[in-house]
């Protein structure tokens, strides 16, 4: 999919990944960005630094989902290119006593935006894309969603169905011209990444979220299902797949190294 001339839409975009993704779409050329987030403040600041739209909108909402892309739709032009990148790490684990800990509550939110956000848009896009001939979703998982993550489980339990969705979408629409891009880093310097404290998603070294970004406009060009900016996932799935019982012993080995980081005696 060539980018020059097509309207973006970017969930997530007051900071992080999603200023980035925003501010790389306008460099290349795209017809109209609109930065999306539950912090309009945020929004408006990156809107205004590639001359797009801001939008308010809590993604865990259907209703405000199908409002955002209606208005969208209607205001600007035909969304060519969904970005789905909003998302929330929670349910960090601070005593290893029982890994499903979290309220119900947190489960739940995290399922909202990690997971129900991408169900939303597509949802109310797919039928529009199919009467138009086409359409792109670009959705921000992370290497949890094919690793797991060590310290949480609400947030690997999440992104692993993220990883999921993005699959079905892609398989179930192939045939009505609409791809999909799916986004797995592991450590991105954003204020998740920071505030997430000793974190073995930064083993291999933590990217910029530019980088990032221009790593995922190379793939949606090129029509590439699966983003991996840090290379070494590839080989950590290989090692998944080829021994799983030997690929949990390492991860319950990192998961003690974790633990004794963060985990005070």
């Amino acid at each position: 999919m060539e980018i020059e001339g097509k309207i973006c839409v970017v969930t997530g975009a007051a900071q992080g990944i999603g200023r980035a993704l925003c501010e790389a779409l306008a460099e290349a050329g795209a017809k109209h960005v609109v930065a999306v987030d539950l912090k309009i403040e945020g929004a408006g600041e990156t809107a205004k630094r590639v001359g797009g739209t801001a939008m308010a909108c809590d993604v865990g909402d259907q209703a405000q989902v199908e409002s955002m892309i209606d208005r969208v739709e209607n205001d600007i032009g035909p969304i060519d290119l969904m970005c789905s990148n909003a998302g929330i790490l929670t349910g960090l684990d601070q005593s290893f006593d029982n890994i499903a800990f979290a309220a119900t509550e947190e489960w739940n939110k995290a399922w909202a935006v990690n997971v129900m956000a991408h169900v939303h848009a597509a949802r109310h896009l797919v039928p529009k894309m199919k009467a138009r001939g086409g359409g792109y979703f670009m959705h921000t998982a992370s290497a949890a969603g094919l690793l797991n993550q060590v310290g949480s489980a609400v947030y690997g339990v999440t992104k692993h169905a993220a990883v999921g969705f993005a699959e079905a979408l892609a398989l179930g629409h192939k045939d009505d011209n609409i791809r999909v891009t799916v986004l797995c880093p592991q450590g991105v310097d954003t204020a998740m990444v920071r505030g997430a404290g000793e974190n073995p998603a930064t083993a291999d070294g933590i990217l910029s979220a530019q980088e990032v970004a221009e790593k995922t406009l190379t793939a949606i060009r090129a029509e590439k299902f699966l983003v991996l900016p840090h290379p070494e996932v590839a080989q950590y799935m290989q090692n998944k797949v080829n021994d799983y019982d030997r690929w949990i012993g390492g991860m319950a080995k990192l998961q003690r190294i974790y633990k004794a980081a963060n985990v005070e005696s």
